[in-house]
């Protein structure tokens, strides 16, 4: 007998939503379902409280979120961050020093919002090519003369940081590079132009663990959904680790099964095998 789980990770850009940043009537009613059934919906994202798409904001069953790649454990109804492993100022500085060196566009979350050097931002379509991630980035970045100065001045530690790429052969040899030069790191990608540096203590998996601890929850009564290497460490927590059909072929290996793509709802398809409409 299949084991219905209490709690439901999922991860959003090339999960949960569509190429257009859309969530699909399918798999919102198999959300709302679960929710009705008395699972936990739990958004396990990259992004930050207010990347949320609107029409998940206030779902039944919303109450947690697993944001920033894991950096974060935050409550939407009281809007309280109940745990958070982020990257020391010095470190940050000294990879933004790096990633300058090399030409490479860049930009962070701090404090739950993003911020970006303003020639940067003005040129930012130069190399997200994809719209939707586009907007997003140009919605939720402030612009500042340049960012590496901003962040001096505050004096804070950081959430996340992202590289952007035009040179696919940098990255590549980047995403083998940068764990072993900075192994207090994690080092991961979401987007075939981008990679994404936290905290080696921050993933979705040790923040799915940290949230079943919270609750009372068996992490074996749990299942997650993702695409992207960010999400290896969700889906191996999961007593189910689901990759949608899309996904990188090595979150595929970490899976325990394959779904249809984010554009065929993989995540409704999937739910309705547990929770009916």
């Amino acid at each position: 007998m299949k084991q219905v789980p209490k709690l439901i990770a999922f991860d959003l850009d090339g999960t949960l939503l569509d190429d257009r940043k859309g969530l699909s009537e399918r798999n919102r009613r198999a959300l709302l379902a679960a929710a009705e059934a008395g699972a936990w919906l739990v958004p396990a994202t990259g992004r930050i409280p207010a990347g949320l798409p609107e029409p998940l904001r206030g779902m039944k069953g919303m109450r947690w979120g697993i944001l920033c790649n894991g950096a974060e454990l935050y409550d939407f109804e009281t809007q309280r961050i109940v745990g958070r492993e982020e990257i020391p100022l010095e470190l940050a500085l000294e990879l933004l020093d790096f990633a300058e060196s090399l030409g490479l566009s860049y930009d962070c979350y701090q404090d739950n919002w993003g911020y970006m050097t303003e020639a940067m931002h003005r040129a930012a379509s130069e190399h997200i090519k994809d719209k939707g991630i586009l907007d997003l980035v140009l919605r939720l970045r402030t612009p500042v003369p340049e960012l590496r100065a901003y962040l001096r001045e505050k004096g804070e530690t950081l959430q996340k940081l992202q590289f952007y790429f035009t040179d696919m052969a940098l990255r590549a040899r980047l995403l083998r590079e940068l764990p072993e030069k900075y192994p207090t790191l994690a080092v991961t990608t979401s987007l075939p132009m981008n990679i994404e540096i936290n905290s080696a203590a921050a993933n979705k998996g040790r923040a799915l663990l940290s949230l079943c601890a919270l609750l009372g929850i068996d992490p074996a009564e749990t299942m997650a959904f993702g695409d992207g290497s960010n999400d290896i460490s969700l889906l191996r927590a999961a007593g189910c680790g689901v990759a949608t059909a899309n996904a990188f072929d090595e979150v595929k290996a970490a899976a325990d099964r394959v779904a249809p793509s984010n554009n065929e709802s993989g995540v409704a398809a999937v739910l309705e095998e547990y929770f009916s409409a």
